[in-house]
């Protein structure tokens, strides 16, 4: 048997740790201890109360579990897209003419399949950022809702999320069956997003006039000349082929699904939501880290427990400032022609308020040259804002006030009008308690 000095076997248990460390990923250690902890987030009240028996839901043979979970978990059916690129835990199932449906509201998501497996929902966690579930669509007597994380994580915790947990809205150049084709590329769309390269894999219903995107259309199919395989080329994405359309039923039978429309508007919405979630994800767990951190630093140190290091200061105000870009909209595209939604989604939508005196609403939207009329987002409301680690929190609404009160008027918030800004802080000074 061949033996190692002492100090060789130390080095060898301390280099196995780093590197079973460095194989963990961050938001799996201290302090966020992602799937170890337990969810705070609405769909994991909702599936706790439904293994209690306080909370049932209803089958029924087209739908499986659908119907009554989305009303369960006030989800408006008119926020219905529907996404035929294989890009989704079922994607065995997913074709151009079976597209997965996806609905959503301020904090949750939720995707069917026809004769799939399972519903697949996330949430947005005020302590865990994006949280997953799945639930049988085989009818029981005691139907489950079954927290997910290694399986969801392996795409929504990766490179595409910025290693963490977050939720991904990506337009891809599509083949004929729905398969990306990824040697073109695909887009991680957020609010800045150009038009023209949002929609890759989606059907689109709606109007937006001389605007073209990539929904509603795949690349065609491939020629071949004996053994030679001609690449396919994004120029071939014929984006004008079903272009401003109100209907899909000329494209796939639409009779499965709740409603037939994929609205724009909704999808718009979407959009943004899901950049905002990843970015009040993001100032979380820095913010939860750097509280964290200096914890430690002050122990060691022996300084008072509130003190706040150069480094600590300088990490808050970091995560602070992308926030408030975020709910700012600095960076938002703007739209060359009107759009409209086919669905009824944006009037659900703006009827959710709250408004002020003067009924005016964060949700009212604009439609003419950007997404909402006062461009500061809605949720700014949420949990997972309202629950931000107050070194986060506290430097976001103070340099909020600063913004709308003319107090920087720098060139990343030249889209804030003299009356966009005063319109936002009375509706906010109105709607948010705690301002």
């Amino acid at each position: 048997m061949i033996r190692f000095p002492g100090f060789i076997i130390l080095a060898m248990v301390v280099l196995l740790g780093t590197s079973r460390g460095l194989a963990q990923a961050r938001y799996e250690m201290e302090p966020i201890n992602y799937s170890r902890a337990e969810p705070t987030d609405k769909v994991y009240q909702f599936a706790q109360k439904l293994a209690n028996g306080t909370e049932s839901l209803e089958w029924d043979k087209k739908h499986g579990y659908l119907k009554s979970l989305l009303d369960k978990l006030d989800i408006p059916v008119e926020s219905q897209a529907l996404v035929f690129s294989k890009t989704s835990l079922q994607v065995s199932q997913i074709t151009p003419t079976e597209p997965r449906a996806l609905y959503f509201n301020d904090d949750i998501y939720l995707g069917w399949v026809q004769n799939g497996d399972v519903i697949e929902i996330s949430a947005a966690d005020s302590k865990l950022g994006a949280t997953f579930y799945t639930l049988s669509q085989k009818k029981q007597i005691n139907p489950t809702v079954q927290r997910e994380t290694f399986r969801c994580l392996q795409c929504h915790g990766s490179s595409h999320t910025r290693g963490r947990p977050g939720h991904i809205v990506r337009s891809v150049y599509p083949t004929e069956t729905g398969l990306p084709q990824y040697s073109l590329g695909t887009h991680s769309i957020d609010d800045k997003s150009e038009y023209e390269n949002r929609f890759g894999g989606w059907y689109v219903t709606g109007t937006h006039g001389k605007l073209r995107h990539m929904g509603n259309t795949w690349l065609p199919k491939t020629t071949r000349t004996g053994t030679r395989h001609f690449e396919r080329d994004s120029a071939e994405l014929d984006t004008a082929k079903h272009a401003n359309i109100n209907s899909l039923d000329s494209i796939f039978d639409t009779s499965p699904y709740l409603i037939g429309d994929s609205d724009l508007v909704a999808q718009l919405v979407l959009q943004h939501q899901v950049h905002m979630h990843n970015v009040l994800t993001a100032a979380l767990f820095s913010g939860r880290q750097t509280a964290h951190d200096a914890v430690v630093m002050n122990k060691i140190f022996e300084r008072d427990p509130g003190y706040e290091s150069e480094s600590t200061i300088s990490r808050y105000e970091s995560a602070a400032e992308r926030v408030l870009k975020a709910l700012l909209f600095c960076d938002e595209a703007r739209l060359a022609d009107p759009i409209n939604g086919s669905s009824g989604f944006a009037a659900e939508f703006e009827r959710q308020g709250p408004f002020d005196n003067e009924k005016r609403s964060l949700r009212q939207l604009d439609l003419k040259e950007r997404l909402f009329k006062y461009p500061c987002s809605f949720l700014i409301y949420s949990d997972s804002f309202q629950n931000l680690p107050q070194g986060v929190k506290s430097r976001v609404l103070n340099r909020l006030d600063e913004v709308l009160s003319g107090g920087d008027v720098s060139e990343e918030f030249s889209h804030l009008t003299e009356s966009d800004r005063s319109s936002i802080k009375a509706i906010l000074a109105q709607t948010l308690g705690g301002l």
